[in-house]
């Protein structure tokens, strides 16, 4: 059965006959193929047994640190013998050369004693013998001599004399390198002769064009943050403009602002993460403080402490921000809105996550009434796509009257909560100048998103599921 061969197992064919034993790299210089083609053609070559791969290792020694000073100064022993050299009678004091050679002394007296070169008298050091340049310089000599090439470890013959510098702290160092080539088979030469001799027909193996591509998945944002900015465009749209604030507040504006009592049990650290020993030291105005406190011990009857609104909380919502702007500001007319994450000491479900996305605004104007406010939340979800929308009253601490917006979810067969909403009440309203009624609502964006995409969990918009961020429908 003849061999059907790609252009590029041709090209490697001939190469490997022309000279065996080539790496990948050599390969690529002489066939002017890429890196990648050349690799992928030696496997589907190993795979016909028309080449054979070769793994080997080469190991290379340098100079490290401590051989690298000894090239310049020379060994411990040798320094140790030059300075006797320079001393009358060739002799000094064990304390003199401790001085001069400092950290090197020891291993100096142990390789000077052990080479025959100085015997040890009393408190003294003399020289003695012949000082010929030893093996272990010889080496250090070789090694530099190669640079900046490193040398083969197969180039130095006199191992054990290696073995002894490889017990110097930092003499020497070793890296290895592995080497992979490629070298003909029987049956590759026999078929690059006949390729080469042209004395057989061998059919170039077809491109399929009709073959599947690989799967290529382009970056794309994450579902979720698709959601966050189709809100965030609706709202825009609608003439709203958006305001940004700290996800750290202060008690003041998370709560006290918006008249929830200071015992009320939202403020508990099992419905709150506080900032442990942390207190906001300008929280508002003293007017803001003073009008706040009032409203307070009038509404609720309970002595309002300052200390207790100047704790630190993770937001619980966005209002804290547009509720802030709204005191600042006093205007008379306002379409704002604010989107960011929301903390809730809430066990994770489901359902409920400790941290989420709200989506929440405010308008203010003279007239404004709680039927604006149920336009405008109905255009809002026909905007999103949600058709089949109503409202249930409930209760909300800061407004009145409230509203609980709901929508119905084809999959589930039922209606499911999205925003809550309301009028401010007054207690919220007066204490920080706002003359006309403010209408507000808020909601987290995960529930809408799990209804976008037919989820069931709202923990799966954070499971990191590649699967499902791939394919998640971009638009719809």
């Amino acid at each position: 059965m003849s061999q059907v061969l790609h252009p590029i197992e041709h090209k490697i064919l001939k190469s490997l006959f022309e000279k065996q034993n080539l790496t990948p790299e050599e390969i690529c210089e002489k066939t002017k193929l890429s890196i990648d083609q050349v690799r992928r053609g030696i496997e589907w070559l190993k795979f016909k047994e028309l080449v054979q791969v070769n793994e080997s290792e080469k190991k290379f020694v340098a100079l490290g640190k401590g051989g690298n000073e000894a090239l310049e100064k020379g060994l411990p022993e040798r320094r140790l013998v030059n300075y006797l050299k320079s001393h009358s009678g060739f002799s000094c004091e064990i304390s003199e050369a401790k001085n001069q050679l400092k950290n090197e002394f020891s291993p100096a007296i142990a390789n000077a004693k052990k080479n025959g070169w100085i015997e040890i008298y009393e408190n003294r050091i003399l020289l003695k013998g012949y000082h010929d340049t030893t093996p272990e310089e010889n080496i250090i000599k070789l090694i530099a001599s190669k640079n900046p090439a490193v040398p083969s470890i197969d180039e130095i013959e006199d191992t054990s004399t290696l073995d002894l510098l490889k017990k110097r702290p930092e003499f020497i160092t070793f890296t290895s390198t592995k080497f992979v080539t490629a070298t003909l088979t029987e049956k590759g030469i026999e078929i690059t002769k006949n390729i080469s001799n042209n004395t057989k027909e061998f059919p170039v193996r077809a491109i399929d064009v009709e073959a599947p591509a690989p799967a290529v998945f382009a970056a794309r944002s994450h579902p979720l943050q698709d959601v966050i900015d189709e809100v965030r465009e609706i709202f825009i749209g609608l003439g709203f403009t958006e305001i940004i604030g700290n996800q750290v507040q202060s008690s003041f504006w998370n709560f006290d602002s918006l008249f929830t009592p200071q015992d009320h049990p939202a403020r508990e650290m099992q419905d709150t993460f506080y900032l442990r020993d942390l207190h906001a030291k300008n929280i508002a105005t003293k007017d803001q403080i003073l009008s706040v406190s009032k409203a307070h011990k009038t509404g609720w009857k309970y002595d309002w402490k300052l200390e207790e609104a100047k704790r630190l909380v993770l937001r619980t919502h966005t209002t804290s921000v547009t509720i802030k702007e709204l005191a600042d500001r006093k205007p008379d007319e306002a379409r704002i809105f604010s989107i960011g994450r929301v903390f809730r000491n809430e066990k994770v479900s489901y359902k409920h996550l400790a941290e989420f996305n709200q989506v929440e605004g405010v308008v203010v104007g003279k007239n404004v009434s709680l039927r604006d406010l149920m336009g405008l939340q109905t255009e809002f979800y026909l905007k999103m796509g949600m058709k089949k929308i109503k409202f249930w009253p409930t209760f909300f601490p800061y407004t009145e009257p409230s509203l609980q917006s709901m929508v119905y979810n084809e999959k589930l067969g039922k209606w499911v909560e999205l925003f809550g909403m309301g009028i401010f009440r007054p207690e919220v309203t007066n204490p920080l100048g706002i003359k006309n009624p403010v209408l507000a609502w808020g909601g987290g964006i995960e529930r809408i998103a799990m209804l976008k995409y037919d989820l069931d969990d709202v923990r799966e918009l954070y499971s990191n599921n590649l699967g499902w961020l791939r394919n998640a429908p971009k638009c719809q």
